[in-house]
């Protein structure tokens, strides 16, 4: 039996950043049920900073997040975490009053935000077809986020903390005695008066093993794919553009366009893997809002995004199990949160309070906390 103060289950983005901030003042470990962390979701992310996506919660992490996005510790990476994209969010004519709702809301979080004709929408991205497009909402400071780099800086800085990540390690059982959570895996025994529920679309199931009530998670599944554009000059520049109605989007990728219909299918936790359905959608809509031609589907795979009820994460200690603490829900939120969520989780366990920064974005414990799905 390895004994520390903390076990974070899951060592994807969500485990990796908990897991970095909690080192700082804890023995931990984190527990990987896959050979290497981030294969899931993590892994498979197409991640883009915005703070126009999301509702009001996921809007405070997202903007808290900025200040570690833009200035992570001396160290943690080699190079920006973020680098330049821009958002479009495209309306047709039929559209017009989604998009005339969505821009007030928007500019009321982000000042940057405006609502742009449509020719002026052609100019940032001229792969648009004109017929197609009636109006849009431009974010110029959207970024790209690499994914890998910041999943990387938060394993490599939780090894310099002193914690330590466990692959392999897929959760046999675990069970409460009273005074500590022992956890059985295939490779070793672990045991720590915390537990961190990190396991992403397994965070329902990890909690049935531990006997403790289930917040009722759905992991969605969201496929996306690549394609060479056989576009003539440079479409590097390009914006994110999605539909107002979040019913495809497309962005440039490695000389590539990255795209996905933007599908939420419910799914159980699993390897998920593309449906030849959903990429036909997605082609299709994407070849009606443009001039671009799919000939060839470089690409393709799928991740799953978990969500609860009220598509709001879960943090917070379980009312019901001594020790046992929430960190699920993230839906297709947890790149952009993770900084925050990361602090957020590391406050909760040790004094049971949001970090200030997040409380001065209007964000309370309560909002996060598993109790309010109870």
């Amino acid at each position: 039996m390895e004994c520390c103060d903390i076990l974070v289950i899951g060592a994807g983005m969500a485990g990796a950043s908990a897991a970095y901030e909690l080192a700082g003042s804890a023995r931990v470990i984190a527990l990987e049920r896959e050979p290497q962390p981030g294969y899931h979701t993590t892994g498979r992310s197409a991640a883009v900073y915005t703070q126009n996506y999301g509702n009001r919660e996921i809007r405070a992490l997202t903007m808290a997040s900025y200040s570690f996005f833009s200035a992570p510790p001396p160290g943690f990476v080699d190079h920006e975490i973020l680098s330049p994209r821009g958002a479009l969010f495209i309306a047709r004519q039929d559209q017009l009053t989604a998009l005339d709702n969505a821009v007030a809301d928007a500019q009321s979080l982000v000042a940057t935000i405006r609502r742009i004709d449509a020719a002026e929408a052609l100019k940032i991205n001229p792969a648009l077809d004109p017929d197609y497009v009636a109006g849009a909402i431009f974010e110029p400071d959207a970024r790209d986020v690499d994914v890998h780099a910041l999943h990387r800086g938060y394993l490599k800085g939780l090894g310099e903390k002193g914690g330590r990540v466990v692959t392999d390690a897929d959760v046999a059982s675990i069970a409460f005695d009273g005074k500590f959570w022992n956890v059985e895996t295939r490779v070793g025994k672990f045991s720590a008066p915390i537990v961190v529920n990190a396991a992403g679309a397994w965070c329902d199931v990890i909690a049935e093993q531990a006997g403790v009530r289930p917040v009722g998670l759905v992991p969605k599944r969201r496929t996306v794919f690549t394609f060479d554009p056989a576009q003539d000059g440079d479409i590097a520049s390009w914006p994110l553009t999605i539909d107002i109605d979040e019913t495809f989007y497309f962005k440039p990728d490695a000389g590539m366009i990255l795209a996905s219909p933007a599908d939420e299918t419910p799914s159980p936790p699993c390897d998920a893997q593309p449906e030849e359905l959903d990429i036909a959608l997605a082609v299709e809509r994407v070849q009606a809002a443009t001039h671009l031609e799919v000939r060839r589907i470089a690409h393709k795979w799928a991740g799953l995004r978990s969500f609860v009820a009220d598509k709001t994460p879960v943090v917070g200690m379980d009312d019901q199990a001594e020790g046992f603490f929430w960190l699920a829900g993230q839906g297709g939120y947890g790149i952009q949160t993770a900084p925050a969520m990361g602090k957020a989780v590391a406050t909760l366990i040790s004094n049971g309070a949001l970090p200030d920064h997040l409380i001065a974005n209007g964000l309370q414990a309560s909002d996060l906390s598993p109790r309010r799905l109870r």
